[in-house]
């Protein structure tokens, strides 16, 4: 069926069976090129986040692949009235989709590129390292991917230690840390930033962050931290610096106010023998919402880094 995101854009439903909340979908979003192509990529969003970035898809297609998008379980278009938006048990349960995603893909297409965007970043980097050696991705690359939390050692430590504690009784439980408004101000249109998209899928002040998810993302952090063997190319972006989140504050629209961009570079190296960081310039968290300048240079490392490492053709 035809996507909100209207003509050239197809959506359709990956089912996934049901949950202690109910019946449970994935959606696979696709935009294909007018010619026929053998490439492709695979785009995963980050939390409290969803597919709506036309001009990545815009870019990918200029490159000579086709595109698609997976909204995750819980997220954007997949998000269901009944549930806890962005909950999870566990992260590997998200290779359910991305294995079917991938398997619908690769019966048109030889060459996959996934890209990954912060929680995506690290979700895609936990499902590389799984099915290293299979050949069924020849590329990853990795925006500003949620390595670690943005947070002192002891907040850290005290954090997760209060998400593993009440993993078991209180899964739902909502933590005292949340996003700041600040970043989806100086990115949406609305405010301070250039994008349109659907405040009511990624709200200003975001969804609450849950005792069970931030056991599940710890867990996966602590995975990536011990090392993972990802055996094709790796390229991981992040923004030149970090600044608090603080309204009106210096450099905010020109930085990550996110994550940690020195927790990023520290973690890359973990990913598997083949890795590219590059640190961009003025770049916002979601680096190709950067404004012109940065996004320019995004695009331009990806265009260097695709012709550099995968196959022109499938």
């Amino acid at each position: 069926m035809e996507d909100v995101l209207g003509p050239g854009y197809e959506a359709v439903e990956l089912p996934l069976g049901r949950d202690s909340e109910g019946e449970v979908v994935a959606t696979l979003v696709s935009r294909r090129r007018a010619e026929p192509t053998r490439r492709a990529v695979l785009y995963v969003h980050g939390f409290v986040d969803y597919f709506f970035q036309t001009h990545l898809a815009d870019f990918y297609l200029e490159q000579g692949f086709d595109f698609y998008a997976l909204d995750l379980r819980k997220y954007g278009r997949s998000l269901r009235p009944y549930q806890t938006p962005n909950m999870i048990d566990s992260l590997s349960e998200y290779f359910t989709e991305i294995d079917e995603a991938v398997r619908i893909i690769r019966e048109d297409h030889d060459v996959l590129l996934v890209n990954g965007h912060s929680t995506g970043g690290l979700i895609t980097a936990l499902w590389a390292d799984r099915v290293k050696g299979r050949g069924l991705v020849q590329g990853l690359f990795l925006n500003s991917p949620f390595f670690d939390l943005n947070e002192s050692a002891p907040n850290r430590l005290a954090g997760t230690g209060l998400a593993r504690a009440l993993r078991g009784v209180r899964p739902t439980a909502k933590l005292p840390a949340g996003l700041s408004p600040v970043y989806v101000r100086t990115i949406h249109r609305g405010h301070q930033g250039e994008w349109d998209f659907d405040l009511a899928l990624k709200p200003l002040k975001g969804f609450p962050v849950r005792a069970g998810w931030l056991a599940a993302i710890r867990r996966g952090q602590k995975r990536l931290h011990a090392g993972l063997a990802i055996d094709v190319p790796v390229l991981v972006m992040c923004s030149a610096r970090t600044v608090p989140a603080k309204p009106g504050g210096d450099g905010i629209t020109g930085s990550d106010i996110v994550l940690d961009v020195e927790h990023i570079a520290r973690w890359s190296p973990r990913l598997g023998r083949h890795l590219t960081l590059v640190r961009i310039e003025g770049g916002l968290h979601d680096l190709v919402l950067s404004a012109r300048p940065a996004r320019d240079r995004v695009f331009a490392e990806l265009t260097r880094w695709i012709g550099a490492h995968l196959p022109a053709k499938g």
